[in-house]
């Protein structure tokens, strides 16, 4: 154990030493390291609890999706009903049920079986959980109701808040922020923190707009004036526009293009005018149904409709078979890149309420990281103290390598861009006793072997390779603990696994294959008769 090659001293002085200056722009100003190479810029991120920011606590409206789920059941209804030539009427929509009413008396079992296959089993961890997606009864006189259950509501937020959670996690990564914490809080609630950010209304903003957008035709039948006073065609809808002053617009109900349909959105200037537009690309779906509904309808006015609200609605000079376009209003620069940003992370699946809102002042976190610091600086002094007391000069080879182990956490953490948290400062310090934890195995293991009646370099040669299958077998079980912490935790309890987890690999480098470098060297300067430990 005490044999290194030329190459193999030359790759572990080299793993430590590049490791190591990974950590090196944590030193220096953010503004000095920016005008560094961009593969030298990747330094340690402090987290909330540290550097301040702000907290949002999110609610998925319940109430949107069960609408949506009923909407849905309703849609399906007619399509069943008139796939299968099922003369029907007074198909509605209520709070939680759809109902439809069979004007054949001899239709009614046909309509009731086609309908009952709308309904599927609710899944669960184990598989089917016995509960349906839907009850569909015979209310009598030729009315089906189809009741959307509580279980089947409960499972569609449960979705819901997993997609929005994805979708959340999009628009704030396009804010340029590092390191977002966003995870789920109960059944309906997403818990946002941003480190750095000071002012959330931004952040607000973003996050609290559906960004459901369609494209549909303007309604020219009727004017604005009679839909304000009440005739309005019933598959038309009046619609306010985004912009102030403008009067609202009879919109076709019928959608023509969906905004699922959208690849990319970028803001742009228009060439023309120079004002700020947004500029969008469809998919092959989309072009095709971009391109028809353009051709169809040339002279007439096309209305871009974002959560119910129209953005703009130009009139359709040329059928536009590119798949792409533009949009252009009453934008400025931050305004058309926040749609764009929208546009690029989807729509949400349900409206998201902000039901707590807080900004992290720095203060705090200069507190934690004073506390912190104070904490890491006398847990290591005591180390050494014992170290050096305990082996002497071989308490002198520990305390390099755990040295050298701290600045190899830091440099990979660094190396990764990870978030450093208040936790994540106590994996580190438990990581320097876990370091020295393993040299003290190596040590106790030369003394024995010493009082075996070994000769020194045979005692310790004998030490380091005995020793071996206990760190291994002592650090392989922390990290497993360290990886169940990882998946399963969220949040700070994450953030102390990553940095106890990259410890213990660290620890198996430093504490054994370059103490063992370390050691090796001083044998072949000293060739020692006695081990000074």
């Amino acid at each position: 154990m005490l044999y290194f090659s030329r190459w193999k001293t030359l790759a572990i002085i080299l793993t430590a030493l590049i490791v190591c200056l990974c950590a090196v722009p944590n030193f220096f100003p953010e503004a000095q390291v920016k005008t560094w190479p961009l593969w030298a810029q990747r330094h340690l991120v402090l987290g909330l609890d540290l550097q301040g920011g702000s907290h949002l606590l999110l609610e998925v409206d319940a109430n949107a999706v069960k609408k949506d789920k009923v909407d849905q059941v309703r849609d399906d209804v007619r399509r069943v009903l008139r796939e299968n030539k099922i003369v029907y009427t007074g198909l509605t929509a209520r709070t939680d049920y759809a109902e439809v009413r069979i004007t054949k008396e001899g239709d009614l079992p046909t309509a009731l079986t086609k309908l009952r296959e709308l309904s599927q089993p609710l899944g669960g961890l184990l598989g089917s959980s016995g509960q349906r997606s839907l009850e569909v009864s015979d209310a009598g006189g030729g009315l089906i109701r189809l009741t959307v259950p509580t279980a089947a509501v409960t499972d569609h937020v449960r979705k819901a808040v997993e997609q929005s959670i994805q979708i959340v996690e999009r628009r704030v990564n396009e804010l340029g922020t590092v390191e977002p914490l966003i995870q789920r809080q109960g059944l309906d609630r997403i818990v946002v923190q941003v480190p750095g950010l000071g002012d959330p209304s931004r952040l607000i903003d973003l996050l609290g707009k559906t960004a459901k957008m369609d494209f549909r035709m303007v309604d020219a039948t009727i004017s604005p004036d009679q839909a304000v006073a009440g005739s309005i065609p019933p598959d038309s809808e009046l619609l306010q526009s985004t912009e102030a002053g403008r009067p609202p617009e009879v919109i076709k109900k019928q959608v023509l293009v969906s905004g699922g349909d959208l690849t990319d959105a970028q803001p742009g200037f228009d060439q023309r005018s120079g004002e700020p537009i947004v500029s969008f690309k469809f998919n092959t779906s989309g072009s095709r149904k971009f391109s028809q509904a353009t051709s169809e309808n040339v002279g007439q006015r096309f209305a871009i409709v974002l959560d119910n609200k129209v953005i703009s609605a130009p009139v359709i000079r040329e059928p536009i078979t590119g798949g792409s376009g533009q949009i252009s209003g009453s934008f400025t620069v931050q305004s058309a890149n926040d749609l764009a940003i929208l546009l690029r992370a989807g729509a949400l699946p349900a409206p998201l309420k902000v039901i707590e809102q807080r900004t992290v002042g720095p203060g705090l976190g200069q507190d934690s990281i004073q506390k912190g610091e104070l904490a890491a600086y006398v847990g290591s002094i005591l180390v050494i103290v014992f170290m050096l007391l305990t082996y002497r000069l071989f308490g002198v080879f520990a305390n390099i390598a755990v040295a050298i182990n701290v600045a190899m956490i830091f440099g990979i953490l660094s190396l990764l861009n990870a978030t450093l948290t208040l936790p994540g400062i106590a994996g580190i310090v438990l990581t320097v006793g876990i370091a020295v934890d393993s040299n003290v195995l190596i040590y106790e293991r030369i003394r024995e072997e010493l009082r075996g009646g070994r000769s020194a370099i045979n005692a310790i040669d004998a030490g380091f390779r005995r020793a071996l299958s206990t760190i291994l077998d002592s650090n392989i079980t922390t990290f497993i603990a360290a990886a169940v912490l990882f998946f399963i935790g969220t949040g700070p309890v994450r953030g102390f696994a990553v940095t106890l987890g990259i410890g213990i690999i660290t620890t198996v480098f430093t504490a054994f294959t370059l103490t063992a470098l370390i050691v090796a060297a001083w044998v072949r300067w000293k060739r020692p008769q006695t081990v000074p430990i």
